[in-house]
């Protein structure tokens, strides 16, 4: 058998699938590939084309297979990898729906991998194909991140705006670099040296993003447990360094020793000990923690290593870090509230999450998908067209079709909520200096609380200053209850 008897008008369908293998699914280059590989005509639906393309490559297979000529032994260069790319195109779009069966248990299992009956057909599918079984199994650990990969990013970021179609190839592409050659060739198993930056206001969809990312990481198949070392959902670990005081917060990223201050009565593992070998850990609201945090955090980005609270033993570091901020990281770094050294360290690459307002604005039928998502995540199940369009009437009678949604998806989601259940939705429509003025008015009434007049003040400060830092040095507060008091101050 020889490679000379796979004709050169066959090389040419060959190499065209080979090209959508690893090819972006959220980009346009995939959708002319397929359109290219399945000759599905004008118009047709994605589904229509996805039918016919795999119609085709089934049909090149088994062509093959009656030749002699499916088989990559004693091939080389570059037209095996051709070849191999073919086969790959052809057995995961195969077991598409198992992975997705995978997915759907995984989630409902938990932090225990789940069984994958399905593998060993695989892996023996692959075989026939003269993949070798080092080979077969990359592969196999790799169709499971694509797919994963694919679902929640699909998922997980819903939208056919322009900015969030871009958003989700951009992330297709934090996951697996812009060239799937990179990642084959080592990158799979070297990816938390790519730290990701994400930035955007809040309530625009950060932690969604993050945990696309997070739970769409390699993981390796292990054949002696039929199954993968690690579930998804203790691959991503999440924390808002907000919430905590430096000292805990330390003692949450990095653990802490037994009797390493008071109250440390055993041993803790902080978040940096729990990740998995190829996991993510997510580092909300980065732009908010102290310097001498941020020290320590750039020690883990540089020599991976961190050192437990009380304790002179390095412990390693294996993942990778997402962080996210809703700060102007400029104006912190000026201001030299934010290191440079750890922003260089973050920022592999910088992914902006575009505001609800801009969305809105590139495509009027934004609002209809973001309200059916939302409507399907409360209700369990698809609620019908007219409770959507329900939902959106009340929303253009209340707030109008100019309003801007300073909470963004966030608010919209509770926008919805606050709808199935009083019928009416009236915004947030809290203006700079505004409160100032009610606060004015309230002292002199004495209408106002003590809860209520902090509440304003801070909120005052806080849209002059515009930062929580700020407005806790002038009130001399700490910034948690800042923080606090002015998310109080915008739902009233």
């Amino acid at each position: 058998m020889t490679i000379r008897k796979i004709a050169d008008q066959e090389w040419t369908f060959l190499e065209t699938v080979a090209r959508a293998a690893f090819a972006n699914p959220f980009g346009e280059a995939r959708d002319d590939l397929d359109i290219l590989i399945g000759g599905a005509s004008p118009g047709a639906s994605p589904e229509e084309v996805l039918g016919a393309v795999l119609a085709r490559v089934t049909a090149q297979v088994e062509n093959l297979r009656a030749r002699g000529v499916a088989d990559l032994r004693g091939q080389e260069g570059s037209r095996r990898e051709v070849l191999r790319r073919f086969f790959f195109f052809h057995v995961f779009h195969r077991y598409v729906d198992h992975f997705d069966r995978l997915i759907q248990a995984q989630l409902k299992q938990g932090d225990k991998p789940c069984r994958v009956d399905f593998a060993p057909e695989v892996l023996g599918e692959m075989a026939g194909f003269g993949l070798t079984g080092d080979e077969a199994e990359r592969a196999f650990a790799v169709f499971y991140q694509l797919r994963r990969a694919f679902y929640f990013i699909r998922n997980g970021l819903v939208g056919s705006s322009p900015s969030m179609k871009a958003l989700r190839r951009h992330l297709w592409d934090c996951v697996f670099t812009h060239d799937i050659r990179w990642f084959e060739a080592g990158l799979w198993s070297r990816m938390e040296e790519f730290s990701i930056l994400l930035l955007g206001e809040t309530g625009t969809g950060k932690g969604a993003a993050a945990a696309a990312i997070g739970r769409s990481g390699f993981i390796p198949y292990d054949p002696a447990r039929n199954g993968f070392t690690e579930s998804f959902t203790r691959n991503f670990v999440a924390i808002n360094l907000s919430q905590y005081s430096e000292g805990v917060l330390e003692s949450e990223l990095f653990g802490h020793k037994k009797g390493a201050f008071t109250g440390a009565v055993d041993n803790h593992e902080g978040l940096f000990s729990r990740c998995a070998p190829h996991g993510v850990i997510f580092l909300d609201e980065i732009g908010d923690v102290s310097v001498p945090v941020q020290i320590k955090l750039l020690q883990v980005l540089q020599e991976r290593v961190f050192y437990p609270v009380g304790s002179h033993e390095p412990r390693r570091f294996s993942g990778r870090i997402v962080a996210a901020t809703n700060r102007p990281l400029d104006d912190l770094m000026l201001g030299g509230r934010f290191r440079e050294d750890l922003y260089y360290r973050l920022c592999s690459d910088v992914v902006t999450i575009p505001p609800l307002r801009e969305r809105l604005r590139e495509d009027p039928d934004e609002l209809d998908n973001l309200i059916g998502a939302i409507l399907y995540r409360v209700a369990g199940q698809q609620v019908p067209a007219r409770e959507r369009q329900l939902v959106k009437k009340v929303i253009r009678r209340d707030v109008g079709g100019d309003y801007d949604w300073p909470g963004n998806v966030r608010e919209l989601e509770q926008a919805v909520k606050r709808i199935i259940l009083t019928g009416r939705y009236q915004g947030m429509k809290r203006e700079k200096g505004a409160g100032m003025e009610r606060l004015s008015v309230a002292m002199q009434d004495g209408s106002l609380g003590a809860e209520e007049l902090l509440a304003a003040y801070c909120g005052h400060l806080y849209d002059v200053c515009g930062t929580y830092e700020e407005v806790a040095r002038r009130t001399r507060l700490d910034r948690r209850t800042v923080k606090k008091y002015v998310q109080m101050g915008t739902e009233v």
